[in-house]
């Protein structure tokens, strides 16, 4: 019997690496992952590709996939739109793949809503200062943009509760393994393996 993948969706701070972590996990374990690919109103950036950073879509084009709830969760950021093509998704889990998203937490709640048996993983930095210095490090923005992200990460801290596990991205490649222990260990439990605990005690009535 096949094994059907688990989806999990990771969120976290903004400058908490979940970006490299999906990367070296994907590199590391390409056989076992998938990460799901969003559908976006914005326009491609120099170097992105259809379907691969995104699937590139139109508001009109969106706006119908919304309709027709052909995606799993959507929001609206600064006048653009991104979402989670549902057939994607569904597809990555029957071939036995285990779907990432990387979303926000609003996003992850209704993802979490719509699929129960979601995993939710959280990536933050050890502090908020090692936060604010990686946010600082990467020089690409303003004191005004930081001292903005700071203050969503503030207000994004509230709800780290509601995930299941907290990954704290110390150590990369340690941080990494530990994620993907975290999931394999996620195939185990009880309520992802009923058919095989039924399939189970009918076995051993037989006996």
């Amino acid at each position: 019997m096949k094994e059907k993948g688990i989806l999990i969706v990771v969120s976290g701070f903004s400058g908490a690496g979940k970006g490299t972590i999906m990367k070296e996990l994907l590199k590391k374990y390409e056989e076992t992952y998938a990460l799901s690919v969003s559908a976006t109103t914005r326009t491609p950036r120099p170097g992105e590709q259809e379907g691969r950073e995104y699937f590139f879509r139109s508001v009109e084009e969106f706006e119908k996939m919304i309709a027709k709830e052909e995606l799993i969760e959507y929001a609206k950021y600064v006048d653009n739109y991104y979402g989670t093509p549902r057939t994607y998704v569904e597809e990555q889990l029957e071939a036995g793949k285990d779907v990432i998203l990387e979303i926000e937490i609003q996003g992850a709640l209704k993802v979490k809503e719509a699929f129960p048996e979601t995993l939710l993983l959280f990536v933050t930095p050890p502090t908020a200062e090692e936060l604010r210095s990686r946010l600082t490090g990467r020089g690409t923005e303003s004191a005004e943009v930081i001292e903005g992200r700071m203050k969503r990460a503030a207000e994004e801290a509230e709800f780290m509760d509601r995930y299941d596990y907290l990954i704290i991205n110390d150590v990369l490649d340690e941080c990494v393994e530990e994620m993907h222990q975290i999931i394999q260990g996620e195939h185990r439990r009880g309520f992802r393996n009923t058919a095989f605990m039924e399939h189970m005690k009918e076995e051993l009535k037989g006996e």
